[in-house]
């Protein structure tokens, strides 16, 4: 199994990428992914995604450990409920407002022995497997985490609909919504689709003996096609040979 992973500021933004990933060990045949969008309109937007990022990195790396003692594997309804528990501590620790802990967030378990996956999509984004597209649109007002920290966990967590299990994959994608930013100023006429830019990076395999496949391809879309990805964008893509 091959992780290729790749994380840009957009071409709007200045200052910081609201957008985070990760990939962490969670079990002995588990790995705990996610991409996360700040909100850019919340205070410091680029707080909540790299603090729920951080969070995520913590809660994988303890769980790997106890899981190599008893086990046990965690399930995907296990990390999230870790998750808002140590966000709330935190926000009462710091005193944080909810505006500032504003992220989206697309996060699964992939197990690698049986190419199985499960993924939460909170707010939108993008998850694409094995050439199947399943987008998650929220017309620009993302049910963000931060709005349900104080929520009954378990009636929250199965109200969820952007639930998805996969039995099987070859080749599996997760992206935040800059996958549908990028922009030809140079020359309006030739705008490539979304759907063009989307094969480029999420389902053309040009490259992948490359470690930064997904930059150069970046690269190759601003380089030769003269396309510039506008909003910040992060991309996790798992190619299985089995």
């Amino acid at each position: 199994m091959n992780i290729y992973t790749t994380l840009h500021i957009g071409e709007f933004h200045t200052n910081h990428c609201e957008d985070f990933l990760i990939v962490e060990q969670i079990g002995t045949n588990e790995k705990l992914i996610a991409v996360l969008d700040g909100c850019t309109m919340g205070k410091e937007s680029v707080f909540a995604s790299i603090l729920f990022g951080k969070i995520l990195r913590n809660i994988a790396k303890k769980k790997f450990y106890e899981e190599f003692v008893s086990n046990t594997p965690i399930t995907l309804e296990e990390v999230l409920k870790l998750l808002i528990n140590e966000i709330k501590i935190l926000k009462n620790h710091l005193g944080l407002e909810t505006n500032e802990l504003l992220s989206t967030l697309i996060i699964g378990i992939i197990n690698s022995n049986e190419s199985r996956a499960d993924f939460l999509t909170i707010g939108d984004g993008l998850i694409c497997i094995d050439g199947e597209l399943t987008e998650y649109e929220q017309n620009d007002k993302p049910d963000y985490l931060g709005y349900h920290l104080t929520d009954d966990f378990d009636t929250w967590f199965n109200h969820q609909k952007q639930k998805l299990s996969i039995s099987s994959f070859k080749d599996l994608s997760i992206a935040t919504d800059g996958i549908f930013t990028f922009k030809n100023f140079k020359d309006k006429s030739n705008q490539k689709s979304e759907y063009e830019i989307i094969k480029h990076l999420l389902i053309d395999n040009e490259g992948t003996e490359f470690d930064n496949f997904l930059d150069r391809k970046i690269n190759f879309l601003k380089d030769q096609e003269n396309h510039i990805v506008t909003d910040d964008l992060a991309i996790i893509r798992v190619k299985n040979d089995i």
